[in-house]
């Protein structure tokens, strides 16, 4: 809603602007930075500790990175075996634990052993580190799958998505194909004024063909509300469990538009 608004109607005296709660597109962090000649300064933490990476007001902007690990926190990305990684699951190395970490889930020991194995503490999401020591955010690890055996990044597409005029919100999930496997497919919601209709979808299909790898393109597109938290934050589990259902029943809506 605030990034639909015409920013730059709105004088803002400020120095400094940070972002916190789902990872910042860079068509929005774009828009904020020609409005109000601002960059917004991305980051990343959790409920179970304070902000583990960020942009400090000195550091040089990557757009789209979170920025490098803050003071007190030993960051390792780890591969799916296991090992320390370029690209992988964002994790707290123990050995050096911060401050600003929990001691554990209250009444869940289970879930506090899941959490601490190995000697690392998983966020559950995933990420990539360039040369210079920047994490971009890939996704959560539930959230990324395959499509023709290779590895999706809904946020990847969703930040593409939303640069089309058209679309408010997007969020990726795999539809189960019976060739592919999964098949990349958004729910999109749209900008005020335009048609949930096939010319509108046809428009993001050529959008997105311009803009991805033919491997990552979105096959699907469905017009469509999307199911958020009390925060805010987009549930695309429930989104992957209503494909996954759908598909089962062999019932489409008729809001949905398969590429041509």
């Amino acid at each position: 809603m605030l990034i639909q608004e015409d920013l730059k109607a709105w004088p803002v005296l400020l120095r400094e602007l940070i972002s916190a709660g789902e990872p910042l597109n860079p068509e929005v962090i774009e828009q904020v930075q020609k409005a109000w000649r601002l960059t917004i300064r991305d980051g990343y933490g959790q409920t179970e500790t304070t902000a583990q990476i960020g942009n400090p007001p000195s550091a040089l902007l990557k757009s789209g990175s979170m920025g490098r690990p803050l003071p007190g926190y030993k960051i390792v990305l780890l591969s799916p075996d296991g090992l320390p990684a370029e690209e992988g699951e964002i994790c707290i190395d123990l050995a050096h634990k911060p401050t600003a970490l929990m001691n554990g889930y209250s009444d869940d020991h289970d879930k506090t052993q899941e959490a601490m194995r190995d000697g690392y503490y998983h966020t559950g999401d995933v990420g990539m580190r360039d040369e210079q020591g920047y994490i971009t955010y890939v996704g959560r690890a539930d959230d990324v799958f395959k499509a023709s055996g290779y590895r999706i990044s809904p946020f990847e597409l969703e930040s593409a998505l939303i640069e089309h005029p058209a679309v408010a919100e997007a969020a990726v999930v795999p539809s189960p194909d019976p060739v592919r496997g999964f098949v990349p497919k958004a729910y999109v919601t749209l900008v005020q004024g335009y048609a949930d209709d096939a010319s509108t979808a046809a428009s993001i299909f050529s959008f997105m063909r311009e803009r991805v790898s033919g491997y990552k393109l979105v096959r699907r597109i469905e017009f469509s509300d999307l199911p958020k938290t009390i925060s805010g934050k987009i549930r695309r589990v429930d989104l992957r469990n209503q494909e996954n259902t759908r598909v089962g029943s062999g019932v489409r809506n008729a809001r949905e538009f398969l590429e041509a």
